[in-house]
């Protein structure tokens, strides 16, 4: 049995920042499903879409302001296939911030079902000296209003 309060927290969503992508002739293998790898380059587009989102595009980033984000863990469960021709949306959400990691959690989802899961976590680094850096001030700021919720 469970109380109100667990069952208010259970039904709580994350905030999602949600991109659509239609699978490419070139995103599929012979079988006409997607090659397992093109999931993480679509993966990869849609993590710098949201910072373009957050307005801290890599632009900025990484070339002016020399922050590097990259992948240090990436756990991914493929749930089911997606077909040349599907339209599928990634769902982004922040698990958690902390001094300089960020975990996001990934929901691929196809017309009717997920598609792939995945969680990532990316190190905010130094690209001169390739060393943990925390996460600049403006930066935490953006990915916390992101979170918020508006009700």
């Amino acid at each position: 049995m469970t109380t109100d309060a667990n069952s208010d927290e259970l039904d709580v969503q994350p905030v999602e920042f949600i991109a659509e992508r239609l699978v490419r002739f070139s995103d599929c293998d012979p079988a006409g499903i997607v090659f397992f790898p093109n999931y993480f380059r679509m993966l990869n587009g849609v993590v710098e879409d949201w910072w373009a989102h957050l307005g801290k595009p890599w632009t900025e980033l990484v070339s002016k302001r020399r922050v590097g984000t990259p992948t240090v863990q990436l756990d991914t469960s493929f749930v089911l296939p997606s077909n040349f021709g599907d339209t599928i949306r990634f769902h982004l959400s922040v698990e958690r911030l902390g001094t300089s990691s960020l975990v996001l959690q990934h929901v691929v989802v196809g017309a009717d079902s997920a598609r792939m899961r995945a969680r990532q976590v990316l190190v905010a680094t130094s690209l001169d000296n390739h060393k943990a850096i925390p996460w600049p001030d403006d930066v935490r700021q953006a990915i916390n209003r992101f979170t918020e919720r508006t009700s």
